[in-house]
């Protein structure tokens, strides 16, 4: 079984990586390692230093693809990398409680948080699924239209956290289920496909300080700041991106403008991705949005479910919003 691939009629494919056997038997040694290492306590600094450690057991085919992604993602601002062990055997039941984290090591854990000591460090938002730093991302009975990871619903495209100062460098989703008509999609876009496309006055005005954004229901109200900023910033010719198309309004007419073209050229040159078990996505935040398609969960234990970490490169920008210099957020 593999990931299917949907480029958008104007779309560029985001590389995909596929790890050898030999080498995936390498990548389960490793994992199965941190799987007793600082007692399996995933959330624990000395776990995370021990998976940091542990990359450089990782085969080093899969190190130079991330080395040269986290250098350079690309137009289309993410990778596929396909193969990875998650031990299916070994799997429960899809969660379906509420804020579901994975606090005990597993291979699918170890896996990303190796993944994203290599990428930078791992890291979480305290008000978001109480700061653990493997989160499953699973549909939940009742929030089948909820904008966030717990629905089921078609998810917008959107910047991860897009309201934060300190927004995740990466994203990354490590599929341990996939839904059970394999029809739930993971949509990429990037805005180095978009910038070309875009017109001269929808550039002057995503550029422009005309848009705020408020914070996602599970970060709670006040969360963040109601500022305007740019949706565009950074270099002219490459800049950084930062929208939610649920979330992020615009304060003027132009901008309002500027936000539907920038949508349409999402959609004209988005990706979708289906994602099988072993398939890790590595999505670039700074410069690509995603979402997701719609699914119909059946709430039997066998629904979709990915696995989710953040990765921030350069962990000293965020210290005053971390305690004791670890790897939460608050």
């Amino acid at each position: 079984m593999t990931a299917i691939l949907e480029p958008g009629p104007a779309a560029l494919s985001a590389p995909a990586v596929t790890v050898a056997p030999h080498d995936a038997s390498a990548v389960e040694r490793v994992a199965r390692g941190l799987v007793t290492a600082a007692d399996g306590l995933v959330d624990s600094p000395a776990w995370v230093d021990a998976a940091r450690d542990a990359w450089t057991e990782m085969p080093a085919t899969l190190r130079r693809s991330l080395r040269d992604f986290r250098r350079d993602p690309g137009a289309a601002g993410a990778l596929l990398v396909r193969g990875l062990p998650v031990d299916e055997a070994a799997l429960p039941d899809t969660p379906s409680v509420p804020g579901s984290v994975q606090r005990t090591a597993t291979v699918a854990a170890a896996v990303l948080a190796t993944v994203a000591c290599g990428l930078g460090d791992p890291a979480a938002f305290r008000p978001e699924k109480t700061g653990a730093l493997v989160q499953d991302v699973i549909p939940r009975p009742g929030q089948e239209d909820f904008q966030g990871n717990a629905g089921s619903v078609r998810l917008t495209f959107h910047t991860e956290n897009a309201f934060h100062p300190h927004r995740p460098d990466f994203v990354m989703l490590l599929c341990l289920r996939a839904d059970h008509e394999r029809v739930a999609g993971l949509r990429t876009a990037s805005i180095r496909q978009v910038l070309p496309l875009l017109s001269d006055e929808s550039r002057e005005a995503l550029f422009s300080a005309e848009f705020v954004t408020a914070p996602p229901p599970s970060f709670g109200a006040g969360a963040g700041s109601a500022d305007p900023h740019p949706v565009l910033f950074g270099a002219a010719e490459d800049p950084d991106l930062r929208v939610d198309l649920a979330a992020t309004q615009p304060l003027t007419e132009r901008a309002r403008e500027a936000l539907l073209e920038l949508e349409r050229l999402f959609e004209l040159t988005a990706q979708t991705v289906r994602l099988v078990p072993g398939d890790l996505a590595i999505v670039d935040n700074r410069i690509a949005v995603h979402g997701r398609t719609a699914f119909r969960p059946r709430y039997d234990g066998r629904d979709r479910w990915l696995q989710r970490t953040f990765v921030l490169t350069d962990l000293r920008r965020s210290r005053g919003f971390r305690a004791n210099d670890g790897y939460v957020l608050d």
